[in-house]
């Protein structure tokens, strides 16, 4: 095949392989990276996320260190997910076999996306799952390329992947990085994983060396370039805090976008699945936990916790109230200050 025949993969099914067997030892944690959280839910919950935005046929998440906490939380968000074990870690190629099992008869293209990388944007991944290469890799432009693996490009895409360890001091000049995010045709993938090695600085089987392997077999391999912002991974309690501020910087901007009122907007706190009406008036230093949808002309009083709970357009809740899961205000309901309300329904009025 030559590498200018591949069509593009616009509409074709879409499996997903989420990695989430790392231990994660630089968070000085017994709790395993991907349950650490992040807007109130778990970090592989945003790549979840994200990637239920193409629709997926089939998803896979990769579990291996606390694998039991970790899948009890995965069938929480997405009990349709199917779980392989890694029980060493051997590297990124290695988790991608564990899971490619699971997908048999799957035909269609494979996006692999990290339980610890939260702000990929679903127009990346659209731009993964439509590009015409048998294999594609997210990569972007590092301020301070450190010690990525870097992207060689060449007049026919992308022609190597080198990892930091591995690499030479021309080609740790090149700027141009891999986030570890592949897409791919299953074919190409399982044909591919087949022949991985681990003959590198690591022993590891890396993913990254299924580009070397898909070229020889005549494959085009290229990149989608993101932001940088979208390709952060979490490996410290510090860069967890750092996702947590860019994240609610986030959700108070496109909270006043969709003309929701913030009186402090610096001191409300969002989950990942926050829905707020346009008209509604949010208080200073008010909490909102998962699940929550708070409907148009609501208001919200300064210092309220709310999670799981439903607010009916014009109710008015607190100051100083707290909603928990279950609770149901109908419209124009008054809840005052101090009163908590769980798991009862308040009819309109």
């Amino acid at each position: 095949m030559n590498h200018n025949s591949e069509a593009p993969h616009v509409g074709d099914p879409v499996a997903l392989i989420i990695l989430a067997a790392g231990q994660g030892s630089r968070m000085q944690s017994d709790l395993p990276k991907v349950l650490h959280r992040l807007a109130a839910v778990p970090l592989f919950a945003h790549a979840l996320n994200t990637g239920r935005s193409l629709d997926p046929e089939a998803i896979v998440v990769v579990t291996g260190h606390g694998a039991e906490k970790v899948g009890k939380a995965v069938a929480k968000f997405e009990p349709e997910a199917k779980l392989a074990l890694q029980s060493e870690q051997l590297g990124t190629g290695h988790a991608v076999a564990q899971a490619l099992p699971l997908l048999d008869g799957f035909a269609g293209r494979v996006i692999v996306l990290f339980g610890d990388t939260p702000f990929i944007t679903a127009e990346t991944l659209a731009a993964l799952a439509g590009h015409p290469a048998a294999f594609c890799v997210l990569g972007f432009e590092a301020a301070d390329p450190g010690r990525y693996g870097r992207l060689v490009m060449g007049a026919e895409g992308l022609e190597k992947i080198v990892e930091f360890k591995d690499a030479d001091e021309a080609t740790r000049a090149i700027t141009l990085c891999n986030s570890g995010v592949v897409a791919a045709d299953a074919a190409v993938l399982r044909e591919a994983i087949a022949q991985l090695g681990n003959d590198n600085a690591s022993g590891e089987y890396y993913l990254t060396d299924i580009v070397g392997i898909a070229r020889a077999a005549g494959h085009r391999t290229d990149v989608v370039i993101g932001n940088e912002a979208e390709t952060l991974g979490i490996n410290t309690r510090a860069e967890l805090a750092s996702a947590e501020a860019a994240f609610q910087a986030r959700a108070r901007a496109e909270a006043l976008e969709n003309g929701v009122t913030l009186s402090d907007p610096s001191s409300v706190w969002f989950a990942l699945d926050t829905m707020i009406g346009r008209d509604a008036v949010i208080g200073q230093n008010v909490v909102f936990g998962a699940g929550v949808t708070i409907e148009s002309e609501a208001e919200i009083m300064p210092f309220c916790h709310l999670e799981g709970c439903h607010v009916s357009s014009g109710a008015t809740v607190g100051p100083f109230a707290r909603l928990r899961p279950g609770a149901e205000l109908g419209g124009d309901v008054h809840v005052g200050n101090f009163v908590e309300i769980k798991n009862s329904l308040l009819h309109e009025g």
